[in-house]
């Protein structure tokens, strides 16, 4: 099997940071306040660097189409649509989750962390099986436009 590197090392990344947010939610439940906040901010840091693999290989190279079969591709399709969407609110969600952590507006964390966490979770599961569909259960397609990659024209 011959996989892409910048695709799995952002794979990887996503994995990790998804490792890292279970890590950080068992630490607040055992009270380890410092921990917990140096592992979600690892946390971040992994999505972070994703995120800019990812921009960067889509500015400079592009994106991968889907390869499989062509009866599949509308569901490989819609399955992305939705991974977008669970990263895109998961991503905004994170944003505001740290943020009200780490300027003491518990509350607020409190009430929106366990949230994030799951659509994190999501996320990156979703990631990886869009990964998979693209790079191991079917020969690559073509490196395109974002906007020929994932709707075809």
């Amino acid at each position: 099997m011959n996989v892409p590197l910048l695709p799995t090392i952002s794979t990887l990344l996503i994995v990790l940071s998804a490792v890292l947010v279970a890590v950080g939610w068992n630490l607040i439940r055992k009270k380890k306040i410092e921990a917990h906040k140096n592992v979600m901010l690892a946390a971040a840091i992994s999505a972070l660097l994703f995120l800019i693999i990812y921009l960067s290989r889509t500015v400079f190279i592009g994106n991968t189409a889907f390869g499989g079969p062509e009866n599949l591709k509308i569901y490989y399709t819609i399955f992305l649509v939705f991974h977008i969407c669970l990263a895109t609110t998961g991503a905004i969600l994170g944003v505001v989750t740290i943020s009200a952590g780490l300027k003491n507006n518990l509350k607020r964390h409190r009430k929106l962390g366990p949230l994030t966490s799951v659509i994190w979770f999501f996320t990156a599961i979703t990631g990886v099986f869009v990964y998979l569909f693209l790079y191991v259960f079917y020969e690559s397609g073509e490196v395109t436009s974002m906007f020929k990659a994932i709707l075809g024209f």
